[in-house]
This record gives C-alpha cells, structure tokens and sequence, in this order.
C-alpha cells in the first residue's frame, strides 16, 4: 500500500515505486553513455609490489562506518514504516573519540569511556508526523556497539550524543518524484569498482573473516580490533597484523604471547590456502617485551585509550584499502540507499565488475568508473568508463558486447540495490 503524498522537500522514492522499478515496468528506452576501452598496463599479480589494508570490524574507524550504516538502515525502515516512503537522510559524518583505559592481565577497567558523535542529517517531520529521528539513531547505535563489542560495559564505558540536523533545500528538493524515472542523484560524483580480487586482496578479506567468524568465538582473548596489511613483493606476501587482546581472558604475558603465535598460526594456514607465494606473518610488531608494553584493551578495541575514527577514514565498499588499484574516497557508510551516488555507484561498479568478471570469459583484470551529475536519474550516469585488460590473445572488441549488456541491465535495475542495502545485505565496508 502507498504511503500519504509527501511534501516536496521530503521525497525520495515510494516503497512501491521502488519494487515496479526493480521488477522492470519501467516503460523507458534509454541509451546510455558506457565507454570501453582496452587497458594496457602490466597486470597486478606480475607487479612488483602490492599493497593491501582491512580494518576489521572493531577498528574505532570501522566502528564509525558500521554505526552510520546501521544508523541509516533504521531511519530507513522507519520512514517506510511511519511515511511509507525513505525520506531524505544521510549519517556519514559520525566521529569517534578515544576514552581513556587501564588495562590488566585478568582484567582492567575504562576510566574514561569513549564518546560516539551521530551527526549528519535526517528528515525530522512529515505531513505532520514528528519521527524520533535522533531516538532512532541513538538505539542503532547502542544496538550495533552491543553486537560489534561484546566486551563493553554500555552503561559506562561509552557516551552516545546525537546532533543530527536536517539537510538543506537543494539537496531535498533532488528528491521530488518525476513519474516512472528513477531517483534523481543528489551530487556530481563518481563510484569505482574492480574484479578479480587479487591473491592478497582474497587472503586479507579471508584472513579478516575466519577471525570474525572461526577463531575469535573460539578464543574469545582475540579483540575485534584487528588491522591486517598485505604486503606482495615479488612472490612473497607479508602480513603485519595489529591485533588488540582482551585483557580478562589473558593471565599474564607468557599467555599473551601463546596467543600471539596462535593467531600467527592460523593467519598462515588460511592464507595459504589462497596462494602458493611464499607467506610470512606477524603480530603486534609494536610490542617491547622486555618492559612488558603489549598490545592489551579492557573492551577489545584502540579506541578505549588513545585511537579516534571517523566515518569513511577505513575500508572501501569492498572491504579493503587497495592503493594499487582506482579508488573513490567517498564515504560509502551512512549515506541514504535512494539517491547518495557515494553509496550507490561505488556499490553498483563493484558489483558489476564482479558480475563481468564472473559471466564473461577472457577477463583478466577489469575497472569500472561511473559518473553521475547531480538532478539527472541515477541511472544515466554522464559515464560508463569500463577498462579491461584482457587475457592473453583476446580482443577487448570480442568481450565488449557482452560488458556493455551486463552494466547496462545493471544500471536499469540500479533500484534494487536500495531494498538489499536497508536489509543488510550489502556490506559497504
């Protein structure tokens, strides 16, 4: 069912709309501008060196941006749920300050607990409806830093404040509906995708996951504060990791260090199952035993003493940091699902590349940039830029048809990317 007629300053984009879009009852023939082009440059697995970063999910950067998406899915929801439609909103400013902490071997304690700032912008009213906005965020974020940092006190080792404000005319007024068009893109911006990943750009996704996913619930003295880079020169790959340790589970430095060589350990075993290079690891490389200064929290995360973060500092929409290849320094996080080209363009050419990479033969590295200007539909972007390098002995005119057709059906259904983004089904960092 529709939701009331929105005033013209607070449209986005019906939840109906959004589903005839996404199912193709679009009536619109439309030629869009995608340039192909052949890239002629040595691939990255014959370059000497390589680069890699993640910030894993207790990073106080990643902190940030998984607050701020949290924050923007559940103003989402709400809005469809009270307007029945997304009103205007974007979070992508949150900050992070470091508290201050007192850690000990079988357990310290914060003494200075960590603020949180929610700022950005929201819709706040609708055709008379005053929506909770900065109640909404503030519960997102409490509920998120519950789930991410199991070792945090709420009550005392974190302050929560929101100063959300409401966003200005031009940019809302880029909101108001034109009859079966897509959303309209609230900036002159650009998104950045590649595909394949790398054998150091998979072993640094994969090495953060298993911790995530296998080894932390295991050993639960492994923080979520984890920095993981990837260094390939030549054939050898090096991973530094910065691991936070929870004090509580750990009885003295001889067990910090077992557990050091344990999480070393399982790193080498799961990357090498993605290369046949040469690995080396290493953990805490900071850390002076002789004086016993190691790298031990109270909560599991830097930003309890001394390490601040910000929304958009961390990891690309694809999870990394990847200095070798195209980026956009756009913060993907907290930006609204319907029209922020920062969020939907870096989202839509990572997935395309994928896409491509994955249905078209002949592949070897492909790079898509996508343009947008600010009041045209989202789905024409003033540029499709594709590059690709092809495999030896293939015609970048031979794969070009079939690249063209995929980023131009996935441009037409741009609209689908909303819905999975407010279910959680996109990561976008």
């Amino acid at each position: 069912m529709e939701g009331p007629k929105l005033k013209r300053n607070d449209y986005v984009i019906s939840h109906r709309f959004i589903n005839d879009y996404a199912s193709g009852d679009r009536g619109i023939s439309l030629k869009r501008n995608i340039k192909i082009e052949a890239l002629h440059q040595i691939p990255l697995e014959r370059q000497e060196i390589e680069l890699v970063e993640r910030k894993c999910i207790g990073h106080p950067d990643s902190l940030a941006d998984g607050i701020a998406e949290s924050i923007s899915r559940a103003l989402s929801k709400a809005y469809l749920e009270e307007c029945g439609a997304i009103l205007h909103h974007n979070t992508d400013q949150g900050e992070i300050v470091a508290g201050e902490s007192q850690p000990k071997y079988g357990g310290g304690k914060v003494i200075r607990p960590i603020y949180m700032l929610i700022d950005g912008r929201a819709t706040k009213q609708f055709d008379g409806i005053n929506i909770p906005t900065d109640a909404i965020a503030v519960e997102a974020a409490r509920a998120y830093l519950r789930d991410t940092l199991t070792n945090l006190n709420m009550e005392r080792d974190i302050i929560v404040d929101c100063r959300l404000g409401t966003g200005s005319t031009d940019l809302r007024d880029v909101f108001k509906p034109c009859q079966n068009t897509p959303p309209r893109a609230n900036d002159t911006s650009f998104g950045v995708g590649h595909a394949p990943f790398s054998e150091t750009e998979t072993i640094v996704k994969a090495v953060s996951d298993y911790i995530d996913h296998t080894l932390r619930p295991r050993h639960p003295v492994v923080g979520q504060d984890i920095k993981i880079m990837g260094l390939r020169d030549g054939d050898t790959i090096t991973l530094t990791l910065g691991c936070a340790m929870v004090d509580r589970y750990c009885s003295g430095l001889p067990e910090y260090l077992e557990y050091k060589e344990l999480l070393r350990e399982h790193v080498l075993k799961v990357a090498r199952q993605h290369t046949g290079r040469k690995v080396v690891a290493a953990i805490n490389t900071a850390d002076d035993i002789d004086t016993g200064s190691v790298f031990l929290t109270v909560t599991g995360t830097s930003a309890e003493m001394g390490d601040d973060g910000s929304v958009g500092r961390g990891n690309r929409c694809n999870g990394l940091i990847t200095p070798n290849r195209p980026m956009s320094m756009e913060a993907t996080s907290g930006k609204n699902p319907i029209n922020h080209i920062g969020k939907i363009y870096n989202v839509i050419s990572t997935q395309l590349a994928q896409e491509c990479v994955a249905k078209v033969d002949g592949i070897e590295e492909i790079y898509i940039r996508l343009l947008s200007q600010i009041g045209k539909p989202i789905d024409q972007p003033l540029v499709a830029s594709v590059q690709v390098l092809p495999a030896q002995g293939v015609e970048v005119s031979a794969l070009s048809p079939d690249i063209e057709a995929i980023i131009d059906n996935g441009l037409a259904g741009i609209t689908c990317i909303t819905e999975k983004i407010i279910r959680g089904e996109i990561k976008t960092f």
